[in-house]
């Protein structure tokens, strides 16, 4: 059979001579023309349905809502169900006020629980590289917890907030560790937590972010890994001295009250023994005196009454007392005085 060229070129050009896929496009818009009012009507809901839900919003129990007119802040809604006018002339935007975030120096979380497991690379090391009041370097990292108390300002006040936070915790954190030596800051890290946390705030506050500082979290300080050996020696030669030092106090604590104590009895025995003496001296001369007044009224009285107390107790001292006639001549009788003694006992 053969083609007839002519007439396929016509049938592909179609009626009028257009293709002929224009000239279906063109039907289906002819069959539309009957059903036009409920085409309009489905594109009426649409928008209906879009004004609708761009105006109802939630507000969730931990946030708050924040609304702007063309780019304007007009008012911040609390949490529950809310109206604004529709998208294009009112945007929502929802900040969370009760949730508490978190920037970490020096390291990053890699599995948060109980034990919290930290990633420390070299990339995270410079932002705990320190220089400490002595001049040592630490590494010090820690962690910031923060939570937002002014939507207003958090938005509109501070183009980038969470990276003026990280320059003012870390210039902030620098500020502490540089007026404190390098075993202050490895030992004295919530003393250090509890500055920085003061001073980050006010900083905050100027900038006016927006942002309260909830707590400052120091993570275990120490020095970079090249110098840790030096440094460990260090530290156990300042141990060491510290013991030797302590050590000698205690002798000394031990030996000098004693000494005290022995200094202090001999003076209370000096004092004892002489007030002894002094008195029995005063308590002598006292007697003297009052026999010395008796024997001025009475001499020849006295004097012999001293006398005789005198024999009395001088006698019971001499023994057995023998009394010999001056003109006996015989001695015979001498030889058994001693023996007589013996008899009688």
């Amino acid at each position: 059979m053969p083609w007839d060229w002519d007439k396929l070129q016509k049938q592909k050009m179609g009626k009028g001579g257009n293709p002929a896929q224009m000239d279906e496009v063109f039907d289906k818009f002819k069959g539309l023309k009957g059903k036009l009012p409920g085409f309009w009507i489905i594109i009426g809901i649409v928008i209906i349905l879009i004004i609708v839900s761009s105006s109802f919003y939630t507000i969730g129990v931990n946030e708050v809502g924040i609304i702007q007119r063309f780019g304007k802040y007009i008012r911040t809604t609390p949490p529950g169900l809310s109206f604004k006018l529709p998208w294009g002339i009112e945007k929502l935007t929802k900040v969370p006020v009760r949730l508490v975030k978190k920037e970490e120096f020096g390291l990053r979380t890699i599995r948060p629980g109980v034990r919290t497991q930290y990633a420390r690379s070299t990339e995270y090391l410079n932002e705990s590289l320190m220089l400490t009041g002595d001049l040592n370097v630490a590494v010090v990292p820690w962690i910031v917890q923060y939570r937002i108390k002014d939507p207003y300002d958090y938005l509109f006040k501070v183009r980038n907030v969470d990276s003026t936070l990280r320059d003012l915790a870390e210039s902030t954190m620098r500020l502490v560790v540089g007026d404190r030596s390098i075993n202050e800051v490895i030992s004295k890290r919530e003393e250090i937590a509890d500055q920085a946390k003061v001073l980050l705030q006010q900083e905050m506050d100027e900038a006016q972010t927006g942002i309260n500082v909830v707590t400052i979290e120091m993570k275990k300080t120490n020095v970079p890994e090249p110098v840790q050996p030096s440094f460990n020696e260090v530290n156990q030669a300042t141990q060491e001295k510290e013991r030797m030092v302590y050590q000698a106090r205690e002798e000394y604590n031990k030996a000098i009250p004693a000494a005290k104590g022995n200094a202090e009895k001999t003076i209370k025995a000096a004092e004892g023994y002489a007030l002894d003496r002094v008195n029995r001296s005063k308590g002598d001369a006292s007697r003297f005196l009052a026999v010395y007044a008796e024997y001025a009224k009475a001499k020849d009285v006295t004097r012999r009454r001293i006398y005789l107390e005198t024999l009395k107790d001088l006698f019971p001292r001499l023994g057995s007392k023998y009394i010999i006639d001056a003109e006996q001549k015989n001695f015979l009788p001498l030889l058994n005085l001693g023996r007589e003694k013996g008899v009688e006992k």
